[in-house]
C-alpha cells in the first residue's frame, strides 16, 4: 500500500495556520477513514482533522504545541515499503516554519532577561500575512501591531521579511537586545524573495503613542494563573477593536410584557410542535433582523475609505462557554428563517459551542452581533464590536417594574416586564441619529409583538 501524506486542510478565510493541541492517534495505530487523527486550534475555533484514508499512522511530522501552516503535511498514513503519493509543501514554507521554531528556541533566554513581550495577531485587518518568524521577532521586541503593519515588505507579494523587521528595529532605536537577536538569527535560512529596490521603513502611524501596560506588583499571597489560548485571543481582539473603532453606545428601554406572556402561553406547544425549546433569544433576533432590513446602513463594514454594505444578514450570538470564555457562532442568512427555524439555529449553535463541536464555518461571516447579557442578571452593558463589523447589541435582563401605561380611561401605573437594549456602534460610519434610531426600532418591534401570534 502506498503512503499518503495528510495535509492540513483549509479552514476558512484568513486562517493561515493552526496549532496542534492533541494527537488522537499514535504512530503505529490503525486509522479508519474519516476517523480523527489530531485535534487543532486556530484563531477562530477548535476542531478535529479526519483521516482521508484507512491505514496505519506511520509518522507524525509535528508535535503538540507546534504551529502548522495550512496545506502543510503533518502526518503520513500507509504501510511498510510504500511510496509517498502527495508532493510535500513548498520548500520556502517549510524553511520559514523551521526558521521560526529555531528563532523561538534561541531567543527564549534573551527574552527572559529583558522582560515582557507584545502578543500580535496572526494577520492584519487588511489580510496582510506575517510569518511566524516575523511575528516572533516583533513580539519579543514589543513592536505594536500598528508598527508592524506600517513596515514596507520586500518579500514576495509585499510580505514583511526578517530583514525588513530587523532593519525597522535598528532604525527605531531599540534596546541592545536587538543586536543580540540579529546576531542569533542571522545564520537562520529564509525563503528567497524576488530582488527589490531597498526602501526605508515607513514610520509608525501618527495616531498617538503606543502605550505599554505598567508592571503589576506581585506579593507572596498572590495567585498567578496563565491565560489559556482562547482568553489570549479574546484579549487581543478586544483591545484591537477599541483601538480601531471609536465606540458609541445608545440605550433604549423596551416593554416586552407581550413577549413574556406569549412565550409563557406557547412554549410547551412550541416544543411539542417543533422539537425545540423556545427561549427569548430567537424572538429578540427576529426583531433585530427586521430592524437591520429597515436600516441597511447598520449592516456595514469599513474597508479603508469604502463603506461595504452587506446584503446578507448574518447574526452572531455571543455564547458563554463552560470555561468562562466567549465565542460567537453565526446564524447565516437569519432573515430567511421563521421563528421555528431561528429557535433551531440558536439552540443548535449554542449546544455545539458549549460542547466544542462548532465548525470553522459556524463562526465566520458575521455581519452583526447580539450579546444577551441578561442571562447573567445584568441590566445593561456596553458591548465591544466584533471587527470588522460596525455594531453590536446587548440585551439586558427582563425585569418586572412599575411603569406608566396608557389606558382608555387615562394613564395608569402597572407592573410590566421591561428590559434595556444597549447598542454600541462604530462612530466613524454610524452617527448617533442612525445608531439611536436603529435600537429604537428594535425596541418598537419588541413592544409591538402580537400576543395572539400563531406558533
Amino acid at each position: 500500500m502506498a503512503e499518503i501524506e495528510v495535509l492540513l486542510p483549509k479552514m476558512g478565510e484568513s486562517v493561515a495556520e493552526a496549532t496542534i493541541t492533541n494527537w488522537v492517534k499514535n504512530v503505529g495505530d490503525i486509522i479508519e477513514e474519516d476517523e480523527p487523527i489530531v485535534e487543532i486550534a486556530t484563531d477562530k475555533v477548535d476542531s478535529e482533522v479526519p483521516s482521508p484514508v484507512s491505514g496505519i499512522l506511520k509518522k507524525r511530522l509535528f508535535e503538540e504545541g507546534d504551529v502548522v501552516p495550512v496545506g502543510a503535511v503533518f502526518a503520513i498514513i500507509g504501510s511498510e515499503g510504500g511510496e509517498v503519493e502527495v508532493a510535500a509543501t513548498p520548500a520556502s514554507e517549510s524553511k520559514e516554519v523551521e526558521s521560526a521554531a529555531v528563532v523561538n528556541e534561541l531567543m527564549a533566554p534573551i527574552v527572559a532577561s529583558n522582560g515582557g513581550t507584545t502578543v500580535l495577531p496572526k494577520n492584519s485587518e487588511i489580510d496582510k500575512f506575517f510569518s511566524p518568524l516575523v511575528r516572533s521577532i516583533a513580539e519579543k521586541e514589543n513592536i505594536s501591531f500598528e508598527e508592524l503593519n506600517s513596515i514596507s515588505g520586500s518579500g514576495q507579494e509585499g510580505r514583511v521579511t526578517k530583514k525588513d523587521v530587523l532593519s525597522y528595529i535598528e532604525n527605531r532605536g531599540n534596546t541592545p537586545v536587538v543586536k543580540e537577536v540579529k546576531e542569533t538569527v542571522s545564520s537562520i535560512p529564509t525563503a528567497t524573495a524576488p530582488a527589490k529596490t531597498e526602501t526605508k521603513p515607513t514610520p509608525a502611524p501618527a495616531s498617538g503613542p503606543y502605550y505599554k501596560a505598567p508592571p503589576v506588583p506581585i506579593s507572596p499571597n498572590d495567585e498567578i494563573i496563565e491565560m489559556d489560548r482562547m482568553r489570549k485571543l479574546i484579549a487581543e481582539n478586544m483591545v484591537m477593536s477599541k483601538h480601531v473603532s471609536p465606540h458609541v453606545t445608545s440605550f433604549v428601554e423596551a416593554d416586552v410584557t407581550n413577549i413574556v406572556m406569549w412565550r409563557e402561553k406557547n412554549k410547551v406547544a412550541f416544543e411539542k410542535r417543533t422539537g425545540e425549546k423556545l427561549t427569548f433569544t430567537p424572538i429578540f433576533i427576529e426583531a433585530v433582523v427586521k430592524a437591520l432590513q429597515d436600516f441597511p446602513m447598520v449592516n456595514v463594514m469599513l474597508n479603508g475609505s469604502q463603506i461595504v454594505v452587506k446584503k446578507d444578514i448574518n447574526v452572531g450570538m455571543a455564547t458563554a462557554l463552560p470555561t468562562g470564555n466567549l465565542i460567537v457562532p453565526v446564524i447565516h442568512n437569519a432573515d430567511q428563517y421563521n421563528m421555528a427555524g431561528l429557535a433551531k439555529k440558536v439552540n443548535g449553535l449554542a449546544n455545539a459551542a458549549r460542547n466544542n463541536k462548532l465548525l470553522p464555518t459556524d463562526i465566520q461571516g458575521g455581519t452583526y452581533t447580539v450579546s444577551n447579557v441578561g442571562t447573567f442578571g445584568n441590566v445593561m452593558g456596553t458591548p465591544i464590536i466584533m471587527q470588522p463589523q460596525s455594531a453590536v447589541l446587548a440585551l439586558g435582563a427582563v425585569r418586572k417594574k412599575p411603569a406608566v401605561i396608557e389606558t382608555p380611561s387615562g394613564d395608569a401605573i402597572a407592573i410590566r416586564h421591561l428590559m434595556f437594549l444597549s447598542h454600541s456602534y462604530d462612530h466613524r460610519i454610524i452617527d448617533g441619529s442612525l445608531g439611536g434610531a436603529f435600537v429604537k426600532r428594535v425596541g418598537d418591534y419588541l413592544e409591538q409583538f402580537d400576543i395572539n401570534r400563531e406558533i
